[in-house]
């Protein structure tokens, strides 16, 4: 037996529930892992509230985690019992202690990638390979910004196009977090408490960026159709605020603008992309790509975990402990 989080409805925190799963032997084609650390995303509320819906209920969250080999099934031949592995993607079951997931789906840790590091930065990574491999080439000199930069994404997203020459103008929520985004790269930080994202955008690029990525939805995303150049691009990564509004092919239009929505769940189910999003964010991280953990909570505090991810006041990601 093995504690996990489950949810048999969906709803707010607290139909999250600690309890004990039986462990089964590893089908043919996948391996058990215990697992030791797992990221905490919107991803995982999303499914919880509905927004998300997920194939059956009762189901485990969490779409990343880390651990060690346990048991492989038949025709496995990529990793071994006691092997330090990770993944992340188009499947559930991180908040548990024991997972089986499909061999393909399973990644190998070099020695420099921690299992924390990697339930840290795994889905953020790929999620960042996404938008700069399928979604649009950041090039040297193109201006970006960056809404929540001070989050787990963000911080991956500005410190990799950082180093392809791009300049980076972070919007922040207070003076804690604008420090954070400094030292990951950002050009310019906004804090939003003290000053209008729009019009500060407008002082420091006069035209509009090229690229807004925005996760934070709802009035936001409205907004920051106002801070691009024309024919730049708005990419929708989240609806941390709310909903996301309706816009029209007019609005677009009228601002010769583009938008996309792209999910990092469709691009990891190719199992191509997948391995090679990891591969690059495993070789950045060993040559000086920096994964901030924010907040660690023990598994039976899933709930509180979320709580914490939607209320906006972390840095950095956040994960569960799952070794207790």
């Amino acid at each position: 037996m093995s504690q996990a989080i489950q949810f048999a409805t969906t709803g707010d925190s607290e139909v999250l529930r600690l309890t004990r799963l039986a462990e089964t032997r590893p089908p043919p084609g996948t391996v058990r892992i215990r697992q030791r650390w797992a990221g905490v995303n919107f991803i995982d509320v999303y499914h919880r509230t509905g927004r998300y819906p997920v194939a059956a209920l009762p189901a485990v969250p969490g779409v990343e985690a880390a651990g060690v080999v346990d048991a492989v099934g038949e025709n496995v031949s990529e990793v071994v019992p006691g092997q330090r592995v990770a993944w992340a993607g188009a499947t559930l079951g991180g908040y548990s202690q024991s997972a089986i997931v499909p061999a393909e789906r399973v990644l190998a840790l070099p020695p420099h990638v921690s299992e924390q590091t990697a339930a840290g930065a795994l889905m953020r990574g790929l999620t960042v390979h996404m938008l700069l491999h399928r979604v649009r080439a950041v090039t040297a000199g193109d201006t970006l910004l960056v809404h929540a930069a001070a989050g787990g994404l963000g911080l991956v997203l500005t410190q990799w196009v950082v180093r392809l020459g791009a300049r980076v103008i972070a919007v922040v929520g207070d003076d804690a977090k604008a420090a954070v985004a400094e030292r990951a790269g950002a050009k310019h930080v906004i804090v939003r408490r003290r000053e209008d994202f729009v019009d500060a955008v407008h002082r420091i690029a006069p035209e509009g960026v090229d690229v807004v990525y925005d996760g934070v939805g709802g009035s936001t995303l409205l907004r920051s159709l106002e801070c691009v150049r024309p024919f730049g691009l708005v990419v929708s990564l989240g609806e941390a605020s709310g909903s996301l509004p309706d816009i029209t092919l007019t609005d677009l239009g009228r601002r010769s603008i583009a938008i996309a929505r792209p999910s990092v769940v469709a691009y990891t189910r190719d199992v191509a992309s997948y391995r090679a999003g990891a591969a690059a964010l495993f070789d950045l991280l060993k040559h000086g790509l920096a994964v901030t953990i924010g907040t660690t909570f023990p598994l039976a505090a899933a709930a509180r975990a979320q709580r914490a991810l939607e209320s906006g006041a972390t840095s950095g990601s956040i994960l569960l402990d799952l070794t207790d």
